[in-house]
């Protein structure tokens, strides 16, 4: 019967895009993702894979008690998570962190998606407002909306578009790395205790490196970018340099919980490189998104120790990130004021970063589902990972000022009626999370 039912337009094969078709089609209702690469390309995508990886490869820590994005990722198994399923698949060492090969990820969705019964693909650019006959739509565009579709929303809500720009970092071959200078070791020994490759750094070096970042020539902004504010959650690594010279160090760089085996001498400061594919061939330095030219970053990067030979298999770069203002425009069920047909999910709505955008593409996907099949469910209470990153997004922000926001304890309410030590809340907080949530899904028939 539910065949019978008219389909669920999803625009955007992003993480949200890609996770709320998944959801939408084990609801039982039909779903046609549109998805505009690779007739239309983006700045920043590089294939026409669903969930590609863009800025990095890591959904970060993977701690459901003590961290706020790791207790989402637990919320999101719970709901059968398209994306965190992937992400298993295809992990790689990360220390205590969830991280996977980028393209075998990419793979694991696409195929997923593709071969759904459910699910038809429409390889075509979504350009404008969506025809009157698509009376239940997600809009997943992301940060890389097109700016025709992110033109027709800004018109239909009167409301200007935010923006951002969100750096890339640059990946290097494992085997042009020198372990005459280089070693293999988690801080303070998590996970494995050997996931990261670290290069050491004297002051010296250390002082020579922040001059070379802050003189560096770096990308040229056009007239209508140059006062485009970044997210700090991905800031160049330049922007930081020119914050202060400790900065760093306090920083992707600090030099704490690590023992150089090449050397007595503690290091002033340390690169930290995180493996980018399943492979172990290719390897991220962390924190290091960067605007630099291609020219400049060869020459910088090729002084730290160890990366003396090193050869880039992707140099870093940048683009520019849009956002609506969800508080002003959005309801709590994440649908436009203005045209209730239409709702919007992932980093476009203003949340920050992987995980955020794949678990407010589930929301949307389970909320746009129930109502298409007459079921209407309630959304997740403010004390769980979802309703609390729903709750700062539509409406716990305030409008004047809103910026995009990554998941934190701080968004939780507060643990009314204990008194307890400040490393025994987050783990109360998390366990407070589960239960509310497994309730939620039991009040609403969920699973």
């Amino acid at each position: 019967m539910t065949n019978l039912l008219k389909p669920i337009h999803i625009i955007g094969g992003g993480l949200a895009g890609s996770e709320a078709a998944w959801q939408v089609a084990n609801a039982g209702v039909a779903v046609i993702l549109h998805e505009m690469r690779p007739a239309r390309k983006t700045d920043a995508h590089h294939t026409d894979g669903f969930a590609e990886l863009v800025c990095s490869n890591s959904f970060r820590s993977d701690d459901a008690e003590n961290n706020a994005v790791g207790l989402l990722h637990a919320e999101m198994r719970s709901l059968n998570s398209l994306i965190m399923a992937a992400a298993a698949r295809t992990k790689v060492p990360a220390g205590s962190a969830l991280a996977v090969d980028r393209d075998d990820f990419s793979l694991e969705v696409t195929q997923a998606l593709v071969n759904h019964p459910l699910i038809t693909v429409d390889r075509n650019e979504v350009a404008a407002l969506p025809p009157p006959d698509w009376d239940n739509v997600i809009v997943a565009t992301g940060p890389l909306t097109s700016p025709a579709l992110s033109n027709a929303v800004r018109d239909l809500c009167g409301e200007d578009g935010l923006a951002f720009f969100d750096a890339i970092a640059p990946i290097v071959y494992k085997d042009s790395i020198n372990f005459e200078q280089a070693w293999f070791q988690s801080r303070y020994d998590k996970g494995d205790g050997a996931d990261y490759i670290n290069l050491p750094m004297s002051e010296a070096q250390y002082n020579d490196f922040i001059h070379d970042l802050n003189t560096g020539e770096q990308t040229v902004f056009k007239e209508w970018e140059a006062d485009t504010p970044y997210f700090d959650g991905c800031m160049p690594i330049e922007v930081m340099a020119e914050r202060g010279p400790e900065t760093l160090r306090f920083g992707p760089m600090k030099p704490v919980g690590l023992t150089n085996p090449h050397s007595q001498e503690a290091p002033y400061a340390v690169v930290q490189l995180r493996q980018d594919n399943k492979l172990g061939t290719l390897y991220n330095i962390v924190g290091f998104q960067t605007k630099l030219k291609y020219g400049e970053q060869t020459r910088i990067f090729k002084k730290i120790p160890g990366l003396e030979n090193a050869e880039f298999a992707r140099l870093g770069g940048l683009h520019r990130n849009t956002f609506i203002n969800s508080p002003r425009i959005l309801d709590n069920q994440l649908r436009l004021k203005a045209d209730p047909r239409l709702r919007f999910a992932g980093q476009i709505t203003g949340v920050e970063g992987y995980v955020e955008s794949a678990a407010i593409g589930l929301l949307s996907g389970r909320l746009a589902a129930a109502e298409r099949l007459n079921t209407p469910i309630s959304t997740p209470p403010d004390t769980t990972a979802f309703g609390a990153l729903l709750s700062h997004i539509t409406g716990g922000a305030d409008a004047k000022t809103f910026q995009p926001m990554n998941v934190n304890f701080g968004l939780f309410p507060v643990l009314e009626g204990r008194k307890m030590k400040k490393r025994d809340r987050k783990p109360a907080k998390a366990k407070r999370a589960m239960e509310a949530l497994e309730s939620w899904k039991q009040e609403n028939g969920l699973t």
